[in-house]
């Protein structure tokens, strides 16, 4: 008889199993690429709760007039204040504000930006609601003029007339119904949208899995079957009776040498990443002698930074708050808190408080707090991160040396009003084309700069 060939049968179920997998993975794609039904209507939505159909258009005129100086300074001014938690296309501590000149009046945005707590206790139904979805979190209250937020929103606007970057995702059926707290339709049919592509992903995992199981019993069933007969020639039995062996894969000095190099690699990776963690403490996040809560003092309770922190404005450093400064609402507010005895025990030692300190830079590097708080105008979040919601403070940012030249490089310079910029601008849009002048460019890269 001739010989008995395996290979056609097994092609057959191979081509049945691809076949099946063809069609899963297209109906995958067809759900992913379909688009959803109510997602687009909710996020053409230019009228909220709280605003008028007449005042979107008027802040939107008033808001995307700006020109190319103002959009300019409200994107330093976005970078300084608002990117710690505001991104325009994606949520990221706050709502995304896209389109926020269409949604909310300049008129309204003005008094939410310099106070929002004071246009929360108002009783203003849409700022209600924006309090309420994010968690009751305290937007820090922003000493800036009239025109310094409209130069934002007018950045805002001109940003939001860009197509959604493929890094930053943008505003999709995902995120629309984040958008500026917008909970509507959107979301539930971003939800379902997503519901359904993973139930499809699931249900083709489970046939995938039981083909293959049906394959290895239909193999074993017919190996039994081909063992029972007698007109088997030598080379169907060897098929037949074949045994993978697992010992030639371990054995083999390609594989051996691939694990030796993987083991290497591994060895030498973390290494280098012990050696370059030397001196870096982001994250770092000491227990304190005393339980103060940032979140508490300077978000719920809105207590300015320089209150506590006196010289933050006006020192190379900034001082930690003595005790008398406690005092002077603790001496009526909570005194009987077994916390706030630990202060009033210090002061009847005569003993400061041993808290431990967090942000630390190495000696060889020059660094001056009132050069960035005061002259630069940075805010506290930028290098210390959402400090108003940490019950507990770390160090949010590395503080690394290149963690430093990377904001000097991004972060422009305000040369307005200042005469002593007026020839350096000059010498700098001539030769770099219009590019903004930043800290780098005014020699905040050199290394004399911190280093001597």
């Amino acid at each position: 008889m001739n010989s008995i060939r395996l290979r056609p049968l097994s092609n057959f179920f191979l081509a049945l199993f691809l076949t099946f997998a063809a069609v899963g993975t297209t109906t995958a794609q067809q759900a992913e690429t379909s688009p959803v039904a109510t997602a687009p209507a909710a996020s053409k939505d230019g009228v909220t709760p709280g605003s008028t159909a007449a005042a979107a258009p008027a802040a939107a005129a008033g808001a995307t007039t700006g020109d190319a100086a103002a959009i300019s300074a409200g994107a330093a001014l976005f970078t300084q204040n608002c990117a710690q938690c505001h991104a325009i296309n994606e949520v990221v501590v706050g709502p995304a504000l896209k389109d926020i000149h269409k949604r909310r009046p300049i008129s309204w945005l003005i008094p939410w930006i310099k106070n929002s707590s004071k246009v929360v206790a108002s009783g203003d139904e849409y700022a209600v609601k924006i309090f309420n979805q994010y968690q009751k979190q305290q937007m820090p209250s922003f000493q800036l003029s009239d025109a310094e937020i409209t130069s934002i929103v007018s950045y805002v606007a001109s940003e939001s007339d860009k197509p959604a970057q493929a890094s930053t995702g943008g505003v999709t059926a995902e995120n629309a119904g984040k958008v500026d707290g917008q909970d509507g339709g959107a979301a539930a049919g971003a939800g379902t949208g997503n519901s359904t592509i993973d139930i499809l992903l699931i249900v083709l995992v489970v046939v995938l899995l039981v083909l293959v199981v049906t394959l290895v019993i239909i193999a074993n069933i017919m190996k039994d079957v081909l063992r029972g007969r007698k007109d088997l020639d030598g080379r169907d039995v060897e098929q037949l009776e074949q045994r993978f062996d697992f010992s030639k894969i371990y054995k083999s000095p390609v594989v051996r040498g691939l694990a030796v190099g993987l083991f290497v690699l591994v060895v030498l990776y973390e290494s280098v990443q012990g050696v370059m963690a030397i001196g870096l403490a982001q994250g770092y996040q000491p227990t304190q002698p005393i339980a103060f809560s940032h979140k508490l003092h300077a978000g719920e309770n809105q207590i300015n930074c320089s209150y506590c922190h006196t010289s933050v404005y006006k020192s190379k450093s900034a001082n930690i708050p003595s005790a008398n400064i406690c005092m002077n609402c603790h001496s009526q507010v909570k005194t009987e808190s077994p916390e706030i005895k630990k202060i009033y025990r210090a002061i009847e030692r005569k003993q400061p408080i041993q808290w431990v300190r967090i942000h630390n830079l190495p000696d060889l590097a020059y660094f001056n707090h009132s050069q960035h708080t005061q002259v630069g105008g940075i805010e506290c979040q930028t290098c210390h991160g959402p400090i108003q919601n940490m019950e507990v403070v770390y160090q949010y940012s590395a503080l690394t040396m290149g963690w430093c030249i990377n904001c000097h490089r991004e972060t422009p310079l305000n040369t307005k009003g200042n005469g002593y910029y007026t020839n350096l601008v000059k010498l700098h849009d001539a030769a770099n084309s219009g590019a903004p002048f930043t800290v780098s460019s005014n020699g905040g890269t050199e290394c004399s700069k911190c280093h001597y």
